[in-house]
């Protein structure tokens, strides 16, 4: 059966790579900023490079945080990347300037404390148990590029929901939130589209969930 996927096209660079991991990850792909179709999506995928604010505007001038809300509403599969997955978090940080976020997640996203930055390249990640993202790939490296993150994880659970699975990475000594799968909801700070034979499997691994 063939997935149906949305890359939501609103104005953030980096999307025909994405486009063509998801296509190789076997999914049908539809770049777009339509809300109705970027609704009825099996999944929608959201990229994201540059600032925070920024890719924001972009979002809510095509509706896209509304589009985000009703299909987790609904419990249509989201994958949020890099800055598509830092724009989930309540606000963001970037040279003493706060803009709203999505706020699907609580907290911030600030800048890293390391003594280099961006971070840039490979590195490992901190995978819990019970994943279904990181499925076969938990000791795999993965790329990043990025100046700025969630640092910590701020959401309270309760009885009657599952609590969220965070993977966590480190760079120069900071901690920092590398992916989240919380329900309907995925994302990874890194990206799976730039990280070879191990992006890939991931990519698959949700297009495959998606039923």
């Amino acid at each position: 059966m063939t997935r149906g996927v949305v890359v939501l096209d609103y104005g953030s660079g980096n999307v025909r790579s994405v486009v063509r991991a998801l296509e190789r990850a076997g999914a049908e792909v539809t770049l777009t900023g339509d809300f109705q179709t970027a609704l009825d999506a099996d999944g929608l995928v959201v990229p994201g490079v540059g600032a925070f604010a920024a890719c924001m505007a972009g979002l809510r001038a095509i509706k896209g945080d509304r589009l985000i809300g009703r299909r987790l509403a609904g419990g249509r599969p989201v994958l949020g990347i890099c800055v598509g997955m830092q724009v989930l978090f309540a606000h963001g940080v970037e040279h003493g300037v706060e803009t709203e976020g999505c706020a699907e997640w609580p907290g911030a996203v600030t800048r890293l404390q390391a003594p280099v930055v961006p971070h840039m390249g490979w590195n490992t990640v901190e995978v819990p148990e019970g994943t279904c993202l990181f499925a076969g790939v938990e000791s795999e490296r993965f790329y990043f590029v990025h100046s700025y993150a969630a640092r910590s994880w701020d959401l309270v659970t309760n009885d009657r929901t599952a609590a969220p699975l965070v993977t966590w990475a480190e760079h120069g000594g900071d901690r920092f939130v590398a992916a989240v799968e919380n329900g309907p909801l995925s994302a990874t700070q890194f990206h799976p589209e730039k990280s070879g034979d191990a992006g890939a499997a991931l990519l698959r691994n949700w297009v495959t969930a998606l039923g």
